[in-house]
């Protein structure tokens, strides 16, 4: 029941978000928008068919999907080899954006350019809990955001704490909308925003809940904190707010 409710709940939102990536791009807000829940939705379906009931009251929440990763391929801080070797989803169809940029080119699930967020922070949790069904025991990843946002004629990656306006307002309530509904449907307990904006999002979102709202350092290699002591103080600072596999 909990995994065709996320299916129903995302696929709502994916719908939804349409209007307002035509909008965006009509006001001037942005050039290009993707949404990976439409053109890479099997290996989303797949992946909430996976992760939404293995159980999980805490979750990870990031801000919106990357070029080399759930713009790929449809699954939250998704890298090829991850999506592969550790969830196991693979074969699926891959279709292509609405407006696609040449710039951004969409590949699918053989995206040649490994995500490296993606792949510090899904090799964490399998060190943490070991394979993917012990992940989905203890959380559940979800970008607050689901559409990729692109500015310029070389289509620069910019995320939404980067834009405004009416129409990005609407888009990130209807964002906020579809947090609380994952946090009822899987009555989750916890979030974990990934980086402080996400963080931001998901107390805002949650006011007045009794859910528990905390963060943790965003994996980017952009990030110096990030790499600091060759990532030890990233790993050291996410494992410090992650459950305990006994949780």
């Amino acid at each position: 029941m909990i995994v065709e409710r996320m299916i129903g709940a995302s696929s709502t939102l994916r719908d939804d978000v349409e209007s307002f990536a035509d909008s965006l791009v009509k006001e001037g807000s942005v050039d290009a928008v993707y949404n990976p829940l439409a053109y890479a939705w099997k290996p989303h379906h797949a992946y909430l068919e996976l992760a939404s009931g293995g159980g999980a009251k805490t979750l990870l929440l990031g801000m919106n999907p990357g070029p080399h990763g759930m713009g790929q391929m449809g699954i939250p801080f998704a890298a090829t080899s991850v999506v592969r070797d550790l969830l196991k989803i693979t074969d699926l169809e891959v279709e292509q954006p609405r407006n696609p940029h040449p710039k951004r080119p969409v590949s699918g699930l053989d995206w040649p350019k490994e995500e490296v967020s993606g792949t510090r922070l899904w090799g964490l949790l399998a060190d943490e809990y070991g394979n993917a069904e012990s992940i989905f025991k203890s959380v559940f990843l979800l970008n607050h955001c689901p559409l990729m946002l692109f500015s310029g004629e070389r289509a620069t990656n910019i995320t939404p704490d980067k834009i405004s306006g009416p129409t990005t307002k609407a888009l990130l309530e209807r964002c906020d909308e579809h947090l609380r509904e994952v946090v009822e449907i899987m009555q989750i307990e916890r979030v974990i925003g990934v980086g402080r904006y996400s963080e931001k999002r998901a107390l805002d979102a949650l006011s007045g809940s009794d859910i528990s709202v905390t963060t943790c350092w965003h994996p980017s290699p952009a990030s110096p904190l990030a790499n600091r002591n060759g990532g030890a103080d990233w790993r050291a600072n996410v494992r410090a707010v992650l459950p305990n596999i006994h949780d």
